[in-house]
């Protein structure tokens, strides 16, 4: 039987929503449409992607006979765009985080649980050859029961487009933490199965962001350095989860430190080490064979396809077949929500915070 052939458009054309037209088509599917205020975006969209443009995608869900739309624009405009793609029945693959605020993120849950389509999010560091590998050992017991995941995502220097939406937190509902922090919050819950978030404490500084002398080698963002900065640069928090299993995070836009977005997790049998994005894994444990002693195991996988193009791909595949997928689903993302919520409350309150 041959597979059906997807009809995507895109909301918001900017550089990720060009990544993900092009991994539809690369993946045999058809980019009939996009939607972005843009007028030469539109026009560059249209011409690369043979695509029909729109300025409003509600006219554009309206004109086109789409069978599922990915959405990749601000973090406030992802509730309006993807509930109205689910209310027609559409499926929907959005950008992370799920919205730019708890309240936003609960509505797109609410209209995804009763809305024929799905909703899926874009956290992509789940599929990689290091991510994959620790889950088949830990679904085989390996580690034991995971306790605690140690994770960090620093760069040195790397605050995106200073100035632009993702330092308004207008448009963004944060900084660092909503950015990339929400990657780290993701996979570590994702190590733990996702168990119930019970307590957070968190500490949100701006220490970079609002200064004049900023040095930014690798010019992140600086040609819009005039603009807005109302948002943390980096986060240090905890988090309690249901039989005690605790997830530590350092998350930074700037640091003085080497960058690294590297993880530990730690069983009561073996513990692992990753880095996001990565193909290598390494395994702790110890054994007793002949003496007792040390066991330092270094792993290398491969897949072939990873990251963004692994969720894009899993993302047309589930439509294609009209099975909703297992992976990034939005009641994970709306788990993620709450704890970047908690983790705002608890930096304004001086003091952890319950997750209800």
């Amino acid at each position: 039987m041959t597979e059906k052939t997807v009809r995507i458009g895109v909301v918001g054309l900017g550089f990720m929503g060009q990544v993900h037209a092009e991994n539809v088509s690369e993946f045999g599917h058809e980019v009939v449409a996009g939607a972005d205020l843009d007028d030469g975006v539109r026009e560059e969209f249209g011409t690369r992607f043979g695509a029909a443009t729109y300025e409003d995608f509600g006219e554009m869900y309206e004109e086109e006979a789409l069978d599922a739309v990915a959405v990749s624009v601000p973090n406030k405009i992802h509730e309006p765009a993807v509930v109205a793609a689910l209310e027609r029945g559409l499926d929907v693959l959005c950008e992370k985080p799920l919205a730019h605020t708890l309240e936003s993120a609960e509505r797109i849950a609410e209209v995804a649980r009763e809305s024929e389509g799905f909703c899926a999010v874009n956290f992509h560091n789940r599929i990689t050859a290091a991510a994959e590998m620790f889950k088949g050992y830990q679904e085989e017991g390996r580690f034991g029961e995971v306790t605690h995941v140690q994770g960090n995502y620093v760069r040195w220097r790397g605050i995106p487009g200073l100035g632009s939406w993702f330092t308004d937190r207008e448009l963004a509902g944060g900084g660092a933490l909503v950015d990339i922090g929400v990657h780290a919050i993701d996979f570590a819950l994702y190590a733990l199965d996702f168990p119930e978030v019970e307590e957070v404490m968190g500490i949100t500084r701006a220490n970079f962001g609002t200064r004049e002398d900023y040095v930014d080698p690798e010019d992140w963002g600086m040609d819009q350095a005039d603009g807005t900065f109302d948002v943390e640069d980096s986060v240090t928090a905890l988090i309690r989860c249901a039989n005690g299993k605790t997830i530590s995070l350092e998350v930074a836009w700037a640091a003085s430190q080497e960058p690294t977005n590297e993880f530990t997790i730690r069983g009561t049998d073996a513990g692992a080490t990753l880095s996001l994005g990565e193909d290598h894994l390494r395994l702790f444990e110890t054994g007793r064979q002949g003496t007792d002693h040390f066991v330092r195991s270094e792993l290398e996988g491969d897949l072939p396809e990873t990251g963004w193009a692994a969720t894009d791909k899993l993302f047309v595949e589930s439509v294609a077949s009209g099975e909703t997928p297992e992976l990034n689903t939005v009641e994970q993302a709306l788990t993620v929500q709450r704890v970047i919520d908690g983790i705002y409350r608890s930096s304004e309150k001086g003091s952890s915070v319950r997750i209800d």
